[in-house]
């Protein structure tokens, strides 16, 4: 039988996990909730069968849900996800987890003690990509790992297909730290574990109700450096990549899914396994959604995992 989900926000990712789950085949898009009724209202159109609910509990608490989906932004996950494990429903949340240490501390305490099916939806926990590296780096291609960098750069923020997402600009809730970066996190910590913040410095603009523009910061991974930089403004092509310096072999990641590699000499293109690795990346994370529901093996995050990568975020966004 298909996974029945309730979608909790319908913006922009709401909007991309529907089509997502259609073209998967394997969900049952069953119910949707949003504040905005002539969103709702568009969803209802594009999307046969769905049902929209009077309120977001409502949907929640239906009988035949079976996963909560929340997309809507970061400050309201842990009340919906809340609900949620009140019902006994197993829940599938945006990242970051929250923008509250404290609350979203709570919130694994409680899910764990619910024993309530959880992940978190970082890009990156099912790239092909991101693979390759992390069984490089355990089958010792790569030698003694020598450091890690990470470096982002936005010409425009938010993006533009993101301007209907206006709290992104804003410092409560939004910025790329939390919105790119996280992804980021959560991967230096897959690759070379718990990540200690040694120093780290935020630019933010004069409006105190804008989000960062800079920032920079030094990690320590059991003995590895990692470097992080980040900044937004300027004309220019945006940088979104990542290089692991190994003693025999170093990897490049870089806009989010495309590898090279370095022995020594210049960049080298990895050979891509498929014909597009963004897309297979989302098929993969909706795969192991399914695996997670049947109580199968996954890659899927835990809330406990994004609330490492949350502690790590705010702690540099305090800086």
């Amino acid at each position: 039988m298909k996974a029945s989900i309730a979608f909790i926000g319908l913006g922009i990712m709401g909007h991309r996990m529907l089509n997502a789950m259609q073209a998967h085949g394997g969900f049952d898009l069953a119910y949707a909730w949003d504040p905005d009724e002539a969103v709702c209202k568009s969803v209802a159109d594009r999307f046969d069968g769905i049902r929209i609910g009077a309120t977001a509990s409502e949907i929640i608490q239906a009988e035949d849900t079976d996963v909560v989906y929340i997309a809507c932004p970061p400050a309201a996950h842990r009340a919906y996800a809340m609900t949620a494990i009140e019902a006994g429903k197993a829940v599938y949340c945006e990242k970051p987890l929250g923008v509250d240490v404290a609350e979203s501390r709570d919130l694994v305490q409680a899910v764990e003690a619910a024993g309530v099916i959880n992940a978190v939806n970082f890009s990156l926990a099912t790239s092909r990509t991101v693979e390759e590296i992390d069984n490089r780096l355990k089958d010792g291609t790569m030698g003694d790992v020598a450091g890690m960098d990470v470096r982002l750069h936005f010409s425009k923020w938010p993006r533009d297909w993101q301007k209907a997402a206006t709290w992104l600009a804003e410092r409560a809730e939004g910025g790329y730290v939390r919105e790119v970066f996280s992804h980021f996190a959560y991967l230096i910590e897959r690759l070379l574990g718990p990540a200690t913040l040694v120093n780290a410095a935020t630019r933010y603009p004069d409006d105190p109700a804008m989000c960062e523009t800079h920032f920079w910061a030094q990690l320590d991974c059991a003995g590895v450096p990692v470097s992080v930089a980040g900044g937004s403004g300027g004309v220019g092509p945006d940088r979104v990549e990542v290089t692991l310096w190994g003693s025999k072999m170093s990897y490049r990641l870089w806009d989010w899914n495309n590898l090279q590699s370095s022995d020594g000499g210049d960049w080298v293109d990895a050979p891509a396994a498929v014909a597009d690795l963004r897309q297979d990346a989302f098929t993969r994370r909706l795969d192991n959604v399914l695996r997670m529901l049947d109580g199968k093996p996954h890659v899927m995050p835990s809330f406990r995992t994004a609330l490492s990568v949350q502690e790590l975020v705010e702690d540099i966004l305090a800086r």
